[in-house]
């Protein structure tokens, strides 16, 4: 027996079919709409992390987020997207004991554009900065455009004060590239400002301490960035004047000067090099002492340039020394801001270059804490400067964690041991026992060993006694400028010169018995 189907079921069958055709081919059409919106990641670029270098990655594919979670301009995350992802980031950070930043990105001087240019033009420019910016994260980083021209950046992977300052700069520099809009190159600028977390406070005031940095950085002249800092609010006015007078100190080559501090070889009592030491006089507040500025060049993002003056200047002062027939070696202080340039390799080329310097009469030091940051990032850094001919110093010895297995591969020639044991000597049984011992590991490596800080003949003596090579301190010369330092090397009556120590007959710098001349120090302290 058969049982016959309604025609009206048939009817309903066909219209559920249909439906079911219909909404797929909605969900379809809207997805393709969604992904056009979005700017494409670039597939190469300059990201950073922290703390060893990465090459730029395209984001991964993701299946398609809830509708409201994209911006509808960028297509980049809102918001709220990326306050639920630092939620979840800030968990894992505590958890493994890791860092994060936020970056907040504020365009300077956009408003003109919309003025000029219509609100069609200014969402076109904002798409292209998105895109850049997109070109800069890795897929583990989270960028979200919080409305208008602000954009946040949060960096996941335990990124350090210096790592998050290097990619704020590679974002000001990739956004300073021309942008074609309507046939014409238009120019633009950002503040940023930067937090780090646990460092900066809470994860519930990352946001508006991010805000407060940028806003600083806009009120100190733009195109900067600049950290938070817990005084903010009310030295805020303070530190953004200094930095506006520290860049300008340095754009126009006034005010900073080099001073140098005479280094002694312990057995012929010639000198055997000087440490060049950073001095800026203001021109209303006087001499600003280096513990006052630098941090603010850290903190405004000037460190690098401020790094490069200081190089430049020692190069210009050394090729006067050897016109004068004085073989000078000049000791640069190397930041680990400075390690994490990409091409801090080019600059000091440039500068030996330009001065027409030969790099064995340059040393550059690095404390061992900065070394050891990110030993393979900084041994590529360290090998490529030795190709330059430039020697390496490691500094303030025994108050970092090296690794003797990762010290033996570095090129360099000479351990500094820290001021702190030095003064120690005389009372302290155990920094005899460091001092002896660093020595000792130093020359079963073949470096070459200074002690800064010596004040008094007692620790004269007894570092004389261990086998120190060199010698620095107080006891022999404070820092002077150049032309003190010239009067001191002719044995003039200057007061930082002693008779007991003397220059060899030649006038030049005496040589280590492998060859190499002696060796030099900080540019900042």
């Amino acid at each position: 027996m058969s049982t016959a189907v309604s025609p009206s079921w048939w009817w309903l069958l066909l219209a559920l079919l249909a439906l079911a055709v219909l909404s797929a081919a909605l969900r379809q059409w809207v997805l393709a709409r969604r992904m056009a919106s979005a700017p494409r990641a670039a597939t190469a670029g300059l990201a950073a992390t922290a703390p060893a270098e990465a090459a730029v990655a395209t984001a991964p594919a993701v299946p398609p987020e809830p509708a409201g979670v994209h911006d509808p301009l960028t297509g980049l995350a809102t918001r709220l997207q990326l306050e639920d992802r630092l939620d979840a980031a800030a968990l894992r950070a505590e958890g493994a004991q890791r860092r994060l930043a936020l970056l907040y990105i504020d365009i300077d001087g956009f408003r003109p554009i919309n003025d000029s240019y219509g609100y069609a033009a200014g969402d076109a420019l904002l798409r292209d900065v998105a895109q850049r910016l997109a070109g800069l994260g890795r897929s583990t980083d989270t960028l979200a455009r919080l409305g208008g021209d602000q954009f946040l950046l949060l960096m996941d992977g335990d990124p350090d004060h210096a790592s998050a300052a290097l990619v704020a700069d590679r974002i000001r520099q990739a956004l300073q590239r021309p942008y074609l809009l309507q046939g014409r190159e238009v120019h633009l600028s950002c503040s940023i400002g930067i937090v780090l977390y646990p460092d900066h406070g809470p994860r519930a005031r990352l946001l508006a301490r991010a805000d407060a940095a940028m806003l600083a950085a806009k009120r100190a002249g733009g195109n900067i960035h600049c950290f938070f800092d817990q005084g903010m609010d009310h030295d805020a006015q303070d530190a953004i004047e200094l930095q506006r007078d520290l860049r300008r100190a340095i754009e126009t080559n006034t005010g900073l000067e080099l001073h140098y501090q005479p280094k002694i070889d312990s057995r012929s009592g010639a000198i055997s090099g000087v440490e060049a030491l950073l001095r800026w006089h203001h021109p209303e507040r006087g001499m600003v002492s280096p513990a006052v500025f630098v941090p603010v060049a850290e903190r405004f993002g000037l460190i690098g340039a401020l790094g490069q003056w200081v190089t430049d200047e020692a190069c210009r002062q050394l090729r006067i020394w050897q016109d004068l027939g004085l073989g000078m070696h000049v000791a640069i202080n190397l930041s680990v801001h400075q390690l994490r340039q990409s091409d801090l390799v080019e600059r000091v080329q440039g500068s030996l270059a330009r001065h027409d310097i030969p790099g064995g009469r340059v040393t550059f030091e690095v404390t061992e804490t900065a070394a050891m940051e990110d030993p393979q990032a900084s041994l590529r850094v360290f090998e490529r400067l030795a190709q330059l001919g430039v020697s390496l110093s490691i500094d303030d010895f025994g108050t970092g964690y090296s690794s003797l297995s990762y010290l033996r591969k570095l090129p360099a020639r000479q351990l500094k041991i820290d001021r702190s044991f030095v003064q120690d000597l005389e009372s302290e049984g155990d920094a005899q026992a460091i001092v002896r011992a660093v020595i000792k590991l130093a020359h079963a490596l073949g470096l070459k060993v200074v002690a800064e800080g010596v004040e008094t003949e007692a620790q004269q003596d007894m570092l004389q006694r261990m086998g120190c090579d060199q010698l620095q301190g107080f006891l022999f010369a404070r820092p002077m400028p150049a032309r003190h330092l010239q009067l001191w090397v002719a044995g003039e009556d200057v007061p930082a010169r002693r008779s007991a120590f003397r220059l060899p007959a030649s006038g030049h710098a005496p040589h280590d018995e492998d060859g190499a001349e002696g060796q030099g120090g900080d540019a900042v302290r």
